[in-house]
């Protein structure tokens, strides 16, 4: 059987063929006849390649998620622990101390900063940013029939298998 690109090239020399006035009928007719099946084979077997291909990305997809989720939970259970043991350090006025294998203590972490009414802050303190386009509206204006020399709508193609 041949490959993709072999019938493409064999394709496109039957269209040569098509298109010239000397080439006999009945050739074209047997030249059409020998490589007409094979490229919807071929087509078949890509599908079924891309699909399994699709169910194995979508386990990742899956694997992931339940990883991500698990690592998430971990995390979580690290800052409830890490949260307590504070607790119970400020408690019991024990913020230093040292044991056979760890040294714990209770440090101060730099200042950060709280904004407490973002609408109040000066002008001085904010960054400016340049404008974004906004192309759902262009694109909707578009459709409406407005015409623009900055944009216009286009459409490719794509293959779909069912």
């Amino acid at each position: 059987m041949n490959t993709l690109y072999e019938l493409t090239n064999e394709y496109l020399q039957l269209l040569e063929m098509a298109e010239d006035p000397d080439v006999d009928p009945e050739t074209l007719a047997d030249t059409m006849e020998a490589i007409g099946g094979e490229i919807e084979d071929k087509a078949d077997g890509y599908a079924r390649v891309m699909k399994q291909i699709e169910a194995n990305a979508a386990g990742i997809k899956s694997e992931i998620d339940r990883l991500t989720a698990r690592k998430t939970s971990m995390e979580n259970n690290i800052k409830r622990m890490k949260e307590s043991l504070q607790a119970a350090m400020e408690a019991t006025g024990k913020k230093k101390f040292k044991t056979a294998l760890f040294s714990f203590n209770i440090q101060k972490n730099p200042t950060s900063l709280k904004i407490d009414d973002p609408d109040a802050v000066p002008e001085s303190f904010l960054i400016p940013q340049p404008p974004k386009v906004d192309s759902a509206a262009i694109k909707d204006a578009l459709k409406a029939g407005a015409v623009y020399d900055f944009a216009h709508l286009a459409q490719g193609e794509s293959l779909r298998i069912r």
